[in-house]
């Protein structure tokens, strides 16, 4: 079903930036009653089966019952829309050895992209959140100024170089990606020489140093499609931890769709759909994932879900 906001967006937490930078966090954390541990490993997080039998939750244990070794990454607190008590969640990242002491079975620990969809909001942050923050711990072990050893601090949201005390702190890298539509109703699909064939997505591309979003929507359609756009309209946005992107979504007109070209480097075709052309294609063309804010955009112009696209 389509959701009003991306699926990697939606949240019910309050990070409560304020306490990491607490005396013994992680100490006065494992001691309190409030306070639940979501265990990481190779960016999966472990599942609980719900009661009732419907989609698998994010197992939130008691830190006594998650081994104490490996980064800690203070997540924040969760809201509750209906004023309900909130917990204190800490993500701890597990080696192979620790993971598999907690839970053997490979089969209960998932994957973002492949459980998102079927979380609920604050379980969504909290996944979202931690892969993001788990990925950057293990891209920046070393200073990058100097090569030294870093080591975390500040609940796991800043590490320091051990020669120079130079803070490094998470970051983000964004990219837009182009809804591109022209005047007789139809969207623009592009295939990534990357992809397996048959894939199509909206265009998508990082914004250059110096450059606006705005301005990387104009280039990299330009760039990729040999179209010049117009009319471009901010639409959404949603992290993209793999590992570290934040997609920026734009709409955006043309009003010459022949001179279409793919540049045959990086797209290496692109066609035009109709709603009902691209409902028609169902098996023949595979379409972004439904944890994606590409999927989420399409089926926002489409008017909802897509039928028979996976």
């Amino acid at each position: 079903m389509s959701v009003p906001v991306p699926p990697l967006a939606r949240s019910a937490l309050d990070r409560d930036a304020e306490s990491r930078t607490a005396p013994d966090l992680f100490d006065r954390l494992d001691a309190a009653d409030d306070v639940r541990v979501l265990p990481i490993w190779r960016g999966r997080a472990l599942m609980a089966e719900r009661v009732d039998g419907s989609a698998p939750e994010l197992a939130l244990l008691p830190p006594g019952e998650v081994p104490a070794s490996g980064i800690r990454i203070y997540l924040g607190r969760t809201v509750s829309a209906d004023g309900g008590p909130s917990l204190r969640i800490v993500a701890r990242v597990l080696d192979d050895d620790d993971a598999h002491g907690l839970e053997p079975e490979e089969a209960r620990w998932a994957g973002l992209r492949t459980v998102v969809t079927g979380l609920a909001d604050r379980d969504a942050g909290l996944f979202t959140e931690a892969v993001a923050l788990a990925n950057w711990h293990e891209s920046h072990r070393h200073c990058p100024a100097c090569g030294a050893p870093s080591t975390p601090e500040q609940g796991g949201w800043v590490r320091r170089c051990t020669v120079e005390d130079r803070q490094i702190f998470p970051r983000t890298d964004p990219a837009v990606i182009v809804l591109v539509t022209d005047d007789r109703g139809r969207v623009l699909l592009g295939s990534n020489a990357m992809w397996e064939q048959h894939r199509f997505s909206v265009l998508a591309g990082f914004v250059e140093p110096g450059e606006s979003l705005e301005a990387a929507v104009v280039r990299e359609i330009e760039e990729e499609a040999g179209l010049a756009v117009s009319d471009v309209r901010y639409l959404g946005s949603q992290p993209w931890p793999f590992p570290a992107s934040l997609m920026v979504g734009f709409a955006a007109s043309v009003e010459d769709p022949d001179a279409v070209r793919p540049d045959g480097e990086e797209i290496v075709e692109l066609r035009w759909y109709t709603r009902e052309a691209l409902a028609d294609a169902a098996g023949e063309i595979a379409l972004p994932g439904a944890s994606s804010i590409a999927r989420w955009m399409l089926e926002q112009w489409y008017g909802g879900d897509i039928d028979g696209h996976a």
